[in-house]
């Protein structure tokens, strides 16, 4: 490991980014209504009662930028905000959303407008291939959201159920706190 790398977040520390929401699985046959958020946007829906919340944003609504990677809640690629939480993806149950406010990571830019978090991304060069960047965004940003002035040790905390295969974390950690920075800054305007 060189200097700059630094080791990745145990997603067993105390204060993990996501919640694991239990998968209850019923009959492929049941189709469960619901009608939810995303995004901002209201959707009716009809979903297997087998479905997770990665494959109805993904392949139901549309929405790619949810990656789709272990499908065992390791890896933290599939990060979306559930009423404000990260939240596995693909582990939580589609058809128990009802009344739900799901974000993802489509909902960060606003128009041609980034969100700090990901011109600091880009500024500091923490996305190398860019698969684990969505959650990585989502996880930060649920943090920015609930904690004004969150340290290294806090950010270390929330994106650790956020694995990455290119980084050292350092550019990372380093660009959450930069947009930490911006939005401090733009709250004292």
């Amino acid at each position: 490991m060189n200097s700059e790398e630094q080791s990745p977040p145990n997603p067993e520390d105390e204060g993990s980014h996501a919640k694991l929401v239990p998968l209850r699985v019923r009959a492929n046959g049941d189709r469960v209504p619901l009608r939810l958020r995303i995004n901002g946007d209201l959707v009716d829906a009809s979903v297997p009662g087998n479905q997770t919340l990665l494959e109805f944003l993904r392949y139901d609504v549309g929405l790619t930028g949810t990656k789709q990677g272990c499908d065992k809640g390791d890896c933290g690629v599939c990060t979306v905000l559930l009423d404000g939480t990260p939240v596995l993806s693909c582990l939580t149950p589609a058809a128990d959303l009802d009344g739900a406010s799901v974000e993802t990571i489509e909902s960060l830019a606003r128009g041609s407008t980034l969100h700090p978090l990901q011109d600091a991304f880009i500024e500091r060069g923490a996305a190398q291939c860019g698969f684990c960047t969505p959650g990585m965004l989502m996880s930060a940003k649920a943090l920015l959201d609930r904690s004004e002035r969150p340290t290294r040790d806090d950010i270390c905390a929330a994106l650790a159920g956020n694995l990455c295969r290119c980084t050292g974390y350092t550019k990372i950690l380093e660009a959450v706190e930069d947009a930490r920075d911006v939005l401090i800054a733009e709250r004292k305007r």
